[in-house]
């Protein structure tokens, strides 16, 4: 089969490329992270590249995703664009790709507990007198420090180093032991070092905490986007590639892998120490994550009744998962609840102590998949709720994700006013933005309780009338203009369509549908909740009360919000320096009652009725 080459800037880099394949396929090839919101399936029409050489003919999608001015200047989609010559691509500024991602938490009181601890000792050396093996010596040491002869145990990666260790080391060294297990051996007295990482491994971002184990101090953090966002933006979009592209799962495991390897080289790096130097690594993740990290295929997931492979917590050697850190480091994974909940909810509940509290509280994770918690000490209820991709910007006619160049909050003033992640011209609109443009139209009157927008003769509330110049038809229908054309970084005018707002409706509806569904499910009412909890990075930058006002939040909680960062990345770092925390983790998993909101009764009529807005 005929290969043209298809060169990339800025960058300089050059990949052959198979006729016929796309250019999406070809970044993947060249290794170059990209955006692709839909997953490559050519509906959001956000992975714009300009085509400056072998310009092809745009497919029948582009001419419909793409403005005229567009199509000539060579502007096409990376997922559709096919290679059928030599090509030279640019992409965007890679200033622009910048993503904003959420790496602050909320902090709590606990005790530090370290899962491994390194020992120094002096074996004795054999004699003719003391024909012990190697070893029965080494464990008569080990026991000196207080452990038992008869649970003390070895591998056998160990044993095949003991002989040269303990000859090199002049029989004095250093053991690291994992609960009653010899893990590693080193031939000097490192023991003042130990350090470890916790990482939050989401659908979208990657963020990894450097820490010491001994004293709790955080040394350093790290983030970065999800790479596998090139082989779909949303965790269903993923389960289907790992169960039907060939190697599909081999792929996104490699990709997830290859990426926190490089986070920890930039983690060592900041802190000026070594990968050798860390010993523990815990994770929290959604359970298709969870899977594709430990290269399980997460088929199970997609297809009712929606069971993980695993739920349990796991403690693996990091060697088994091809992580770069000490040849006698663990990998300490937290456990699921279900399908759709998983061990990023625990680390959350871990962080927020819901078990513990006594009054009742309402935890809520938004992103593509909206995580749901509700109780006390008493019970804990949860569920996942389908909030699809609005919230991040796909299907959302100038959506992208927070990154720089993103409109990230919308003001109703004496004029329309509006802030841009990075300041400069705006690229487009991210979730927390299109959450207080749609709640301003609300407030003024400019749509009514089914989302339509209004003509400008329709509406009765004076202060609406500053904003007639914003009112626009786009595609036959009323639409809401942020910024015109001249005003953006692209010379594309963004707005919110109707098409927008129903995308929002959808989201909105299915996060409240869950929240109304877990209070009739633990029997109680909306002023019953004495705290609302908001973590991850959209429940962090939204406004919360564009969020009360559009029905994502019930408007009665507004003043009970609290925003507590990234909550999971708290609970990864609690499981990483505390065993006890790590054990806690697992009783926590086990009480919660996962509810699934598909097959509750009346579901439908509550999800219905949730995509409405109140017109107050």
């Amino acid at each position: 089969m005929n290969k043209h080459k298809v060169f990339f800037q800025p960058g300089d880099i050059l990949v052959e490329a198979t006729d016929g394949s796309t250019l999406k396929e070809a970044m993947n090839d060249a290794g170059l992270e990209f955006d692709f919101l839909c997953g490559g399936r050519g509906t959001c029409g956000k992975c714009r590249v300009k085509i400056t050489k072998g310009l092809t003919t745009p497919v029948t999608r582009e001419q419909e995703m793409l403005q005229a001015k567009e199509l000539d200047e060579g502007i096409r989609l990376a997922c559709l664009t096919r290679v059928s010559n030599d090509m030279t691509v640019e992409l965007p500024n890679r200033k622009e790709l910048k993503h904003n991602i959420l790496i602050t938490s909320d902090e709590r009181v606990f005790e530090i507990d370290p899962h491994l601890r390194k020992i120094f000792i002096e074996v004795a050396k054999p004699s003719r007198e003391n024909h012990s093996s190697h070893w029965r010596r080494l464990k008569e040491s080990i026991v000196k420090q207080g452990y038992k002869d008869s649970e003390l145990e070895s591998t056998i990666s160990i044993l095949r180093q003991m002989p040269d260790v303990m000859r090199s080391a002049n029989n004095q060294i250093t053991a690291v032991i994992y609960r009653n297990e010899i893990s590693g051996m080193e031939q000097q007295d490192p023991t003042k070092t130990m350090l470890g990482m916790a990482f939050d491994i989401g659908t979208t971002t990657i963020v990894g905490y450097l820490l010491d184990l001994y004293t709790g101090k955080e040394l350093s953090v790290v983030s970065t986007l999800n790479p596998q966002t090139a082989y779909g933006a949303d965790v269903i979009s993923r389960l289907n590639f790992a169960s039907h592209e060939e190697n599909g799962l081999t792929k996104l495991q490699g990709a997830v892998v290859e990426a926190i390897n490089e986070l920890i080289a930039e983690a060592v790096q900041k802190a000026s120490v070594t990968r050798d130097q860390i010993y523990g690594i815990s994770i929290a993740a959604n359970t298709c994550m969870h899977h594709i990290f430990l290269g399980i295929n997460p088929q199970s997931i997609a297809v009712s009744p929606y069971v993980p492979v695993l739920s349990e917590p796991l403690v693996l050697n990091a060697s088994e998962l091809k992580l770069s850190i000490n040849q006698a480091g663990k990998v300490f994974m937290l456990p699921n609840i279900a399908g759709f909940v998983g061990a990023d909810t625990v680390a959350v509940l871990l962080a927020t102590e819901l078990e513990r509290s006594e009054d009742i509280k309402l935890v809520i994770d938004i992103g593509t998949n909206g995580e749901i918690a509700l109780g006390s000490r008493e019970k804990i209820f949860a569920c996942s709720a389908a909030a699809g991709p609005a919230f991040e910007g796909a299907q959302i006619s100038g959506g992208m994700r927070g990154a720089v160049g993103a409109i990230d909050h919308v003001y109703y003033r004496d004029k329309l006013e509006y802030s841009v992640i990075g300041e400069g011209k705006p690229l487009g609109v991210c979730g927390s933005a299109l959450l207080d443009a749609v709640a301003g139209l609300l407030e003024l009157g400019i749509l009514n309780k089914r989302g339509k927008i209004l003509a400008f003769d329709q509406l009765t509330n004076p202060a609406a009338q500053r904003f007639k110049q914003n009112l626009i038809q786009y595609e036959g229908q009323g639409a809401f203009l942020l910024a015109e054309a001249s005003l953006t970084g692209n010379g594309r005018p963004i707005m919110i369509t109707q098409s927008d707002i129903r995308e929002l409706q959808m989201a909105k509806g299915a996060i409240a549908a869950g929240v109304r569904v877990l209070m009739e499910t633990y029997g109680i009412q909306v002023q019953d909740v004495k705290e609302v909890l908001l973590a991850g990075a959209f429940g962090n930058y939204l406004n919360p009360h564009s969020a009360c006002v559009i029905g994502l939040i019930p408007p009665e909680l507004e003043s009970k919000i609290k925003m507590i960062g990234n909550a999971a990345g708290t609970g990864a770092k609690l499981a990483l320096l505390s065993s006890g925390e790590f054990r806690r983790a697992k009783i926590i998993a086990e009480g919660v009652k996962f509810v699934e909101l598909g097959s509750y009764p009346r579901f439908n009529n509550i999800f219905g009725e949730s995509t409405y807005f109140k017109i107050v």
